[in-house]
């Protein structure tokens, strides 16, 4: 499929932009997918889908390379959470292509209203380290949760990175920082497992999909640096942003 440079050129922005912040929280699908539909409205949908999760796993890869390299992260329990997570992504792609990812919309919508307003009316959450399971009961709780947000990522989508530091801070009672370098690793087995299933039935633009992933790395690269500097106050305040947003555009999704 051509794309011409104006194109190419306004898509690889929006992947700049969403590999920010993504990095940063999670949230990037709000910016990089709604502009694949917008500026390629002729292409097949899947494959834009294909596309999206290309230009997304070389940015969330790319960020949890560079958390890793400056936050102390618990690893084992990272890895345990991106193979669960791995698995639900792939089971929830490919019902999603069998039956269809709107029927699972609204129960998001009313899921994402409770995490806003829980991290709206407890401002000191996140902001310290306060774990709150044994280390074998935090390894249950991520591989478990990890499973069931890997399988929504999957089945509908944005949102993942953001369900992902919420588990990590509400249940586990890790720092909105460690949150965001743990999630990072996991949110990169789940687009693994979502690209794969795409790359399979010939659902990418490979070339689009490359350019797009060289400016979603840079970007991711920003927004990585910046969330180390500014700390888990700032990740927080972007956070409530984020998942603000995406309230408004679930319900929207809901409504029409």
């Amino acid at each position: 499929m051509d794309v011409e440079l104006e194109q190419l050129l306004v898509l690889c922005a929006f992947a700049f932009l969403a590999g920010g912040l993504d990095a940063i929280v999670g949230g990037g699908g709000l910016v990089q997918l709604p502009a694949l539909l917008v500026v390629l409205p002729q292409a097949p949908v899947v494959a834009l889908l294909g596309t999206n999760k290309l230009a997304s796993v070389v940015g969330t890869a790319s960020a949890a390379i560079t958390y890793n390299r400056r936050i102390s992260v618990d690893r084992r329990t990272a890895a345990w959470m991106a193979g669960s997570a791995f698995v639900g992504s792939a089971a929830g792609a490919l019902l999603a292509t069998r039956v269809g990812s709107d029927v699972l919309k609204p129960v998001v919508l009313v899921a994402l209203v409770a995490v806003l307003a829980y991290t709206a009316r407890t401002p000191s959450l996140g902001e310290v380290e306060l774990l709150r399971m044994r280390a074998r009961a935090q390894r249950a709780t991520a591989v478990g949760g990890g499973a069931l947000i890997g399988f929504y990522d999957g089945f509908v989508g944005p949102g993942t990175g953001s369900f992902l530091v919420f588990l990590l801070v509400g249940a586990v009672g890790l720092s909105f920082l460690h949150a965001s370098a743990t999630a990072k690793v996991v949110n990169t087995s789940t687009n693994a497992a979502a690209l794969a299933l795409f790359a399979w039935g010939g659902h990418v633009l490979w070339v689009l999909g490359a350019a797009m992933a060289l400016s979603n790395l840079a970007g991711s690269q920003v927004g990585t640096r910046l969330a180390i500097r500014r700390g888990s106050a700032w990740v927080r305040r972007v956070f409530l942003v984020v998942v603000s947003a995406l309230v408004l555009r679930l319900a929207y999704d809901v409504l029409t």
